[in-house]
């Protein structure tokens, strides 16, 4: 489908923005109780409660599209322990353990850290990326 091909760099910050949102909403039910959901009211000192800080900083970074690379490797990390600690010990499948989300996180996040925040990042705007220009700049 090679009509969308110009809008690839565009679809990346997109890719970014969303996958940051969905992040610091996990961090923002674990950390603040908002949503409220059954994570809330984690200790800060567990490991929930330090993966929330994690996706509240790392997912408000991932929004604006700063230190974008860094950010989603580490973070990418983190959705890999996840995996393995919460939902691997209660089954091989993914389908049957609940960790679906944690996969995509994984590898969405290490393709981020790959290809960067797009144009429509702050990271960009500052030249502290080297990826692809946008169309027509």
């Amino acid at each position: 489908m090679n009509a969308l091909r110009p809008y690839a760099p565009y679809l990346l910050s997109l890719a970014r923005f969303v996958v940051g949102l969905l992040l610091l909403a996990h961090g923002t039910a674990k950390l603040l109780g908002f949503p409220a959901s059954p994570m809330a009211s984690v200790p800060l000192a567990s490991l929930f409660g330090i993966s929330g800080v994690f996706e509240l900083i790392g997912g408000a970074l991932l929004v604006v599209g700063l230190l974008t690379r860094p950010t989603a490797f580490i973070l990418s990390g983190m959705a890999a322990v996840a995996y393995f600690d919460v939902h691997f010990p209660k089954s091989f499948f993914p389908i049957l353990n609940g960790g679906e989300a944690a996969i995509l996180f994984c590898f969405s996040l290490l393709y981020l850290a790959a290809a960067g925040g797009g144009p429509w990042s702050v990271d960009h705007r500052l030249k502290l990326s080297d990826g692809e220009e946008a169309p027509g700049r």
